[in-house]
């Protein structure tokens, strides 16, 4: 009986078996000569880090994509584009199809129709003036001409640069290197701008009026800026002794932070980068948490970098740059707060790529016409405020 039990089993087992075998090679054969019909573009061919769905290259397709996603176009050359879809008989099918992503912009040298330097400065030309690639993070940099630092003139220059892609630029400047001149007095007035005026003229219903601040501005009376109209404050935590520096707290910050909650003042955060890497900016983020995290911040947490006297010491591309502000910001984000990137108008439009947070637009100029989007715009850096001895910026966030 027991021997017959066994056998019975193992019939079965066998059976289930042929059953799984026949279902594997029937579903195979059931895949592998299924109906696929796609017609793709002509143009395969996609500008680095433009934005693409895998749909896009696509004329017609005998189904439904499964998951439509963007396709990664940040390194140049050849990229396989592989998904799935539910064809017209219910199969779920593979697909793969080539694009090829290039770089066709040429590399920015931020220069004009003439540069001037005092007569013996010890200047490398190649070093100081701005040029930089938005896909190249060392593009080839250089002066065509011949110039003496050491010798008062005017000398016809070209600056020319080259990135890996081949694109190249050049721009005819002429290099003036001038005798300076001795310091003389001037009796020429400072000029102000009144934190009165710009709440007068810049303050509405969608608009709050606000400063930013750091150890610069001393201790400030919060009873004064508040009783002043100061809605909402900026304030600098810190920053880092130079690129990998230690990081210093600023020595306002917690008096800043402290007096602006007590005094119900809405309060967002500033951070001075000089973060070279996506991990940098990443460890930087995380300092930013660890200081702030017993204070109420209603406002956006900042990312400020301002290395452009020094940015091709950097060797990072704009798209680099770009990474480093974005991982610096989706940090604090997935923290359960507000990134946000400060730049100046000029910055914003020729060097940061486009990206998915809100901006802080610096532009000293009565009316901006900086046509990108911004949640806050600083519009001077000489304002005059009862409750802070010296200059202070002023900013308006819209609603």
């Amino acid at each position: 009986m027991k021997k017959k039990n066994i056998i019975i089993i193992g019939s079965i087992l066998f059976s289930i078996i042929i059953i799984f075998l026949v279902f594997k090679i029937y579903n195979y054969l059931r895949i592998k000569y299924a109906k696929i019909e796609v017609t793709l573009v002509e143009d395969l061919t996609v500008e680095f880090n433009e934005k693409k769905k895998i749909s896009d290259y696509i004329i017609s397709i005998n189904g439904n994509i499964i998951s439509d996603d963007i396709i990664d176009t940040t390194v140049v050359g050849n990229k396989d584009v592989t998904f799935e879809f539910i064809n017209e008989d219910n199969i779920k099918v593979s697909y793969t199809y080539q694009i090829e992503v290039k770089d066709t912009v040429e590399p920015l040298i931020w220069l004009g129709s003439s540069y001037s330097v005092p007569v013996n400065s010890d200047i490398n030309l190649e070093e100081k003036i701005l040029c930089g690639d938005n896909y190249d993070n060392n593009p080839n940099c250089y002066i065509e001409g011949d110039y003496n630092l050491n010798e008062v003139g005017s000398y016809p220059l070209i600056f020319k640069a080259i990135d890996s892609s081949g694109n190249s630029e050049e721009v005819p400047f002429n290099l003036n290197v001038y005798e300076p001149k001795k310091n003389t007095s001037s009796n020429s007035k400072k000029v102000n701008t009144d934190f009165n005026d710009i709440v007068k003229k810049h303050k509405t219903d969608n608009t709050k009026i606000g400063i930013d601040v750091s150890a610069w501005q001393g201790d400030i009376d919060f009873e004064k800026i508040k009783n002043a109209g100061v809605e909402f404050i900026m304030i600098r935590v810190g920053g880092t002794i130079g690129t990998n520096g230690e990081y210093f707290l600023d020595k306002k910050f917690i008096q800043n932070i402290e007096q602006a909650n007590k005094y119900g003042i809405e309060a967002g955060i500033y951070f001075y980068s000089y973060a070279n890497s996506v991990e940098s900016a990443i460890k930087d983020a995380k300092w930013v948490l660890k200081q702030i995290k017993k204070y109420k911040i209603d406002l956006p947490i900042a990312f400020d970098w301002e290395e452009w006297s020094y940015f091709n010491a950097y060797n990072v591309s704009f798209f680099k740059l770009t990474s480093i502000a974005d991982a610096f910001l989706k940090t604090v984000e997935d923290a359960g707060y507000r990134g946000m990137l400060y730049s100046s108008k000029a910055y914003l439009e020729k060097i940061w790529l486009d990206h998915d947070y809100e901006v802080w637009l610096a532009h000293y100029i009565s009316k901006t016409n900086y046509q990108g989007n911004y949640l806050m715009w600083q519009l001077c850096d000489n304002g005059k405020i009862d409750g802070i001895n010296g200059d202070v910026d002023i900013d308006i966030m819209y609603n």
